[in-house]
């Protein structure tokens, strides 16, 4: 199945693709989704209301990966280090299950700032 979203943050908007995981799932039959986002280091997080157990769940991803974490309901979006990476990679406060990927530059989210309204919807 063809899972294509849309991810708008302010006036950034990236193409991304979820997985098939039964997270991602979860989300596609949620979308489409508009919150408040937050930022912690190179990564874009907002709660969704949506409730999923941890799922192959891994603290340490890709630049580009989309990851749903379990602790505050969130959807996570990672384009580069955070506060807990070592060095270059994307570490998230705790383990999160990767849902998806952004399609071409996720660095386009360098720019999105605290507080900003991000909507992702199906494409």
């Amino acid at each position: 199945m063809d899972r294509a979203i849309r991810i708008t943050a302010g006036s950034v908007s990236a193409q991304a693709r979820l997985n098939d995981s039964k997270t991602a799932g979860a989300i596609w039959d949620a979308l489409p989704i508009d919150a408040k986002g937050l930022t912690w280091g190179d990564e874009i997080y907002f709660a969704i209301g949506l409730k999923a157990p941890a799922e192959k769940a891994r603290d340490v991803v890709d630049v580009g990966d989309l990851a749903y974490w379990p602790p505050g309901s969130a959807f996570c979006i990672f384009f580069g280090p955070t506060p807990a990476s070592r060095g270059d990679e994307c570490r998230a406060a705790s383990p999160v299950n990767v849902v998806g990927k952004i399609v071409g530059d996720a660095r386009v989210f360098a720019s999105v700032r605290s507080g900003t309204r991000v909507t992702i919807e199906r494409q």
